[in-house]
C-alpha cells in the first residue's frame, strides 16, 4: 500500500520528505505535496522526516478523498 500525505501538510510544504525519498515519487501540486502512488516503493522513507507527522500508510482499499489528489497524468 502506498504513502500518502495528509492534510496537515497543506500550505507548509517542509519538503524534508521529498529529500529523504529514495524513487522522487513526492511532487507538488498547488498548495500541498503529494505522492504518487504508482511510484511509490512502499519503503517508509517519508515518515520519519515529516514534522508534522503527515506521511502515513493509506490502510484503506480506494484512496480517501481527503488525500486523494490528481496528480494530472504523473
Amino acid at each position: 500500500m502506498p504513502y500518502v500525505i495528509a492534510e496537515p501538510c497543506v500550505d507548509v510544504k517542509d519538503k524534508s520528505c521529498v529529500e529523504a525519498c529514495p524513487v522522487d515519487c513526492i511532487y507538488e501540486i498547488d498548495d500541498q505535496l503529494v505522492i504518487n502512488p504508482e511510484e511509490c516503493i512502499d519503503c517508509g522513507a517519508c515518515v520519519d522526516p515529516c514534522p508534522l507527522n503527515s506521511c502515513h500508510i493509506n490502510t484503506s482499499d480506494a484512496a480517501d478523498e481527503e488525500d486523494s489528489v490528481d496528480l494530472g497524468g504523473r
